[in-house]
């Protein structure tokens, strides 16, 4: 039996958009992988389709969007499914701001598509690549203590599951795997559609300019986090200094900022160069972090600039370069020790930092992004939501550039430092990012409502079909009868890519299975029953 004689079988005048010769990689090129087949369906039966045929061929489905999350997340030897094809607003209530969307569809295309409506999503994070259901799925979140992550704004979901079943979850129907979904980490099943709540569009003006750190800190407690409904800092941590950025929603009409050389061309490959240069030699770092700020602001601290964009725009930033990100997320009122003692041990004062790593030789790029949300009186809370539950999040983001797509050279040591200082001040990785020195004991702590989230993943998918390495790795136990899932994928080897990066390859079956052993598993009967009691037995 082959894959051909299974789609005859199945829909033989339906179409199987699939491709065997795709590369996978992440945005940032920072993990890459071959799946043995690369789908992108245009239709809903399609996809069901593409599931059925999973299930009877025993292979592991991963669903990718742009991929740009920097971890080993979305990396498969199995079967890849993209979305992109996923894309339509099915609904619009401008009554209530209410959207209906297909899952597939990427930000960007989503807030032109508002646009049009009046509409506008709440909150954004720094880009707008990612499809809907991986920004959900991830934890994304924007910067503002009026608003959460963004699955806040998700007010129901349909999720195709392992059987092949689509179910509908809300606040009201299925809500345990409502909260599941919310965070899914893509290990449910495929999240098809998304009901969202939006709001009006709107414009903001926003204003940054340079300040101290010690001024920074010291208003911390005041009012820098609340003046405006969107606020960011970009910590420089040589200089001790800060870029503070602030908007709030205006009426004003569009007019751009003052434009600066550094910010075209120019600076983007100058800045790339000087990048890599230091790799060679790391302590050219802090002179290069204030030659930087002061091409951009001068040498006057207030100076800055400002403009008035729309929402769906103005919120964005530009990422630049290949990078590692490791951001974690703690409680706001925890942040001016974090970035002290941070500050301290970048700067060469270990004693004073209380962190225990040798911090000589390591040099680091700038900013370090401060960021901050609140998802504390959500209801239903998700139950992977990495957000503190008892109050706003403050979000650290270390982030790492790859001039060239090169790693930089004090990667190890200083994400090694700096989880080991989240973790003590309470913290929670996010989800998307690069940690690397997190347990699945650590994850275990850090969740107390991981059995919950456990309890409904594996009875919507007993069989792993959407589990892979990454998961089995942070979340799946080892027992409970959960060692050998029959779908799992597991990394075999590793290796490093050609371009940077590195190169992994999964365990899948060699030949297909029995037709006797595929029409077992086409029955999947525990998973239809799991999928009948979602629908009855709502959760209250």
């Amino acid at each position: 039996m082959d894959l051909q004689r299974e789609l005859s079988r199945l829909h033989p005048t339906l179409p199987f958009r699939a491709t065997s010769t795709h590369q996978h990689h992440t945005w940032a090129r920072t993990f890459h992988s071959r799946p043995e087949l690369y789908i992108q369906p245009h239709t809903s039966e399609e996809l069901e389709n593409v599931v059925t045929l999973a299930r009877r061929c025993r292979r592991r489905i991963t669903v990718v969007g742009c991929a740009h999350s920097p971890s080993d997340l979305t990396c498969t030897s199995s079967w890849l499914v993209n979305l992109d094809h996923f894309q339509d607003i099915l609904d619009v209530n401008k009554d209530k701001n209410v959207v209906v969307m297909q899952a597939g569809i990427r930000l960007h295309d989503l807030g032109t598509q508002l646009k049009r409506h009046g509409l506008a999503m709440p909150n954004l994070g720094s880009i707008d690549h990612q499809s809907i259901a991986g920004a959900i799925g991830t934890a994304t979140h924007g910067s503002s203590t009026r608003h959460g992550i963004l699955s806040q704004s998700v007010l129901a979901l349909k999720i195709m599951l392992a059987n092949g079943r689509t179910v509908s979850c809300s606040a009201e129907q299925n809500v345990d795997l409502f909260r599941a979904a919310l965070v899914s980490l893509g290990a449910l099943g495929i999240i098809t559609e998304v009901t969202f709540e939006t709001v009006p569009a709107f414009n903001i003006e926003w204003a940054q300019s340079l300040h101290p750190l010690d001024e920074i800190l010291s208003d911390w407690e005041k009012d820098l986090w609340t003046k405006k409904e969107f606020t960011r800092v970009w910590w420089m941590p040589y200089m001790k200094k800060c870029i503070r950025w602030r908007a709030d929603k205006t009426d004003k009409s569009h007019h751009p900022s003052v434009a600066n050389w550094w910010a075209g061309r120019i600076g983007f490959h100058t800045y790339h160069f000087l990048l890599y240069c230091a790799q060679w030699v790391p302590s050219m770092l802090p002179p290069l972090e204030r030659f930087v700020i002061y091409v951009q602001y001068g040498f006057k601290d207030g100076a800055g600039s400002s403009a008035v964009q729309e929402g769906r725009t103005g919120l964005l930033m530009n990422c630049l370069y290949s990078q590692f990100v490791n951001e974690w997320a703690i409680p706001l009122a925890k942040g001016p020790e974090a970035i002290t003692r941070l500050s301290s041990w970048l700067n060469g004062n270990e004693a004073a930092s209380g962190i225990p790593f040798d911090s000589k030789g390591v040099y680091v790029h700038a900013p370090i992004e401060v960021r901050v949300s609140d998802t504390s009186a959500t209801v239903p809370r998700p139950y992977l939501d990495n957000t503190m539950p008892d109050g706003p999040t403050l979000y650290l983001n270390a982030t790492l550039y790859r001039p060239y797509n090169c790693d930089p050279p004090c990667r190890a040591l200083y994400y090694e430092a700096f989880e080991w200082l989240m973790k003590e001040m309470g913290g929670r990785p996010h989800w998307a990012k690069n940690f690397a020195h997190v347990t699945k004991e650590d994850v275990y702590k850090m969740y107390p409502e991981m059995d919950d989230w456990l309890r409904v993943r594996n009875k919507v998918d007993p069989d792993g079909m959407f589990v892979g390495d990454w998961h089995r790795r942070l979340l799946i136990p080892q027992d409970g009868g959960l060692s050998n899932l029959p779908l799992e994928e597991r990394i075999t080897s590793t290796n490093a890519a050609k371009d940077g990066g590195v190169d992994l390859t999964g365990h899948i079956p060699r030949k297909y299975p029995s037709p006797q052993t595929s029409e077992e598993s086409f029955e999947m009967m525990h998973g239809v029953e799991a999928e009948k009691s979602f629908m009855m037995h709502d959760s209250t």
